[in-house]
């Protein structure tokens, strides 16, 4: 059974969530050869606070802070 883990800020909406989930089990059903019910696609939503590129946070950036 693939996993398939998607690490991104937080404020994706249900519905690209869906579309993003239903895309990518539809291509790793294809490649993988397995049943699209035996892809599993987990989001795992991140904090602007709790990210950080380059060595500034997210929120910082958000904020106008770097």
């Amino acid at each position: 059974m693939p996993v398939i883990r998607v690490e991104l800020l937080a404020g994706r909406s249900v519905e690209q969530k869906r579309e993003f989930a239903r895309s990518v089990t539809e291509l790793a059903s294809d490649v993988l050869g397995c049943s699209q019910a035996a892809v599993a696609v987990i989001f795992d939503d991140v904090a602007r606070h709790d990210w950080a590129n380059g060595g500034h946070l997210e929120s910082d950036k958000a904020a106008g802070k770097t």
